[in-house]
């Protein structure tokens, strides 16, 4: 290689070496920044303004509740025509999982009974901790008592056992949920069993829904059905089938229920039915000699939801681990799942002339701890919140989530870096790693420069 030659490579080298530097060094001055969360801010806050505006007009929300309604008014109308003359108001209850969130949900009923106008639902679908309130809430107010102590008075013993060691070597869970199974079966007595089959023989129906792990599957339980035989087995499979609605993979151990197909034994795992729907929605039940269009026409029906949980997951400072990215990322995605299954329902609602009923934790409620933790004293208080929100006037929202605009439901459009903050919800503290909370920047409320104050115990 000439002189000339290695003089031009090794000017090319250092010029690549210099790039690298400058480069990297943008690119720690750029992280070296502060992240919204961790300086107060909620990135549903941060606006492109007229980014936004025009996503906005173009999607005309700024009447889109209004018009919603007066559509699905109109559509409740024109099918009401063809509804048989005479025929009994129908109630749905539709109950979401979400762990020990599901303390809000049993406030709700109990809240609505002390209101005076909780009815008598036709169809009760539970999903997860919605599956272990669901038997209750299809019974009656009679059963509230029982709701309320397991949502106010358990804790993580009366749930599971840790047991890491077993997990990290290959174990199915981190958790043994044999306190859970007793827990179910101390409640589910031979007596509830006879009373769920006597409401399905009234033509009433109870549905827990599951998914099969391998086959990943969602399955709809008809637990009526299961109570009418009254076999010797039959109130295990119902205990199985709660106990694997809220079997969360991996922490928890999956319900291994036997099933017979073409005369041969197979055994199917059951997990939580959140891993495949947020809530579901069953028809009301009409006997098959009286089925025809009239008689299967949905108009009227009420649908009540009760989810366990926000519309839409608390801002938090996040560790930069791969494992709590991974983790925060899952929960982002069953968050929008469940808007995913709400907003199908509305649809559903709205094309079959059912009215659409829609209740979960205000979004000013403060930040929530996991719903894997089952703390008496924060349950109890959603507890309360349910009793609160169902007793005031404006109790049951109309329209899906991801349509209130004002309240920054929207997705947020950008056109670039530029921002600005524009509050469009309740300005909360941000929970952060080692108890850390970061007050809001906004404000009136708490000044920027307050640094983050440890949660208190």
């Amino acid at each position: 290689m000439s002189r000339r030659l290695k003089r031009a490579v090794v000017n090319a080298a250092l010029l690549c070496a210099i790039l690298a530097i400058s480069v990297g060094c943008r690119y720690r001055q750029t992280t070296n920044c502060p992240t919204p969360a961790a300086s107060g801010l909620t990135t549903r806050d941060l606006i492109d303004p007229v980014a936004q505006a025009e996503a906005e007009q173009f999607i005309g929300v700024e009447h889109f509740n209004e018009t919603a309604e007066k559509r699905a008014a109109k559509v409740r109308e024109e099918l009401l025509k063809d509804a048989p003359p005479g025929r009994p108001e129908r109630n749905v209850l539709c109950l979401s999982g979400g762990g020990s969130y599901g303390a809000y949900s049993a406030g709700v009923l109990v809240g609505w009974t002390s209101r005076g106008d909780r009815p008598q639902f036709d169809v009760v679908t539970g999903i997860s901790t919605g599956a272990l309130i669901a038997p209750f809430a299809f019974l009656g107010s009679k059963y509230d008592g029982q709701m309320q102590e397991f949502y106010t008075t358990i804790t993580n013993k009366d749930i599971f056992k840790k047991q890491l060691v077993k997990g990290l070597l290959g174990g199915e869970s981190f958790a043994d949920t044999t306190p859970l199974r007793n827990k179910i079966s101390g409640v589910l007595t031979c007596e509830v069993i006879a009373e769920i089959a006597a409401a399905h023989q009234a033509g009433r129906r109870l549905m827990i829904g599951t998914t099969e792990e391998e086959g990943k599957r969602f399955i709809l339980w008809n637990i009526g059905e299961i109570a009418s035989r009254n076999g010797p087995r039959d109130r295990d499979l119902i205990i199985d089938i709660m106990l694997g609605s809220s079997a969360i993979p991996g922490a928890f151990p999956p319900s291994k229920i036997d099933v017979c197909v073409d005369g041969k034994c197979y055994t199917e795992r059951h997990v939580d039915g959140g891993v495949s729907q947020g809530l579901f929605f069953y028809p009301p039940y009409v006997p098959p000699e009286a089925r025809n269009p009239q008689t299967l026409n949905l108009v009227g029906t009420n649908v009540y939801i009760i989810v366990a949980g926000k519309l839409y997951a608390d801002s938090e400072v996040l560790k930069p681990s791969a494992l709590s990215q991974a983790s925060t990322a899952v929960n982002t995605v069953l968050y929008a799942q469940t808007r995913g299954d709400l907003q199908r329902l509305w649809t559903a609602c709205v094309l079959r002339g059912m009215t659409y009923n829609l209740t979960a934790i205000p979004a000013e409620y403060p930040p929530l701890g996991s719903c894997g933790e089952f703390d008496p004293k924060v349950m109890t208080a959603l507890f309360r919140e349910g009793q609160t929100v169902v007793c005031s006037p404006n109790a049951w929202r109309k329209t899906p989530p991801v349509t209130d605009a004002a309240h920054g439901e929207l997705p947020q459009v950008r056109w670039g870096r530029e921002l600005n903050f524009q509050p469009r919800g309740p300005q909360l503290p941000i929970p952060g790693p080692k108890k850390m909370v970061v007050p809001p920047k906004y404000p009136g409320v708490v000044p920027a420069s307050n640094p983050p104050v440890p949660a208190q115990p």
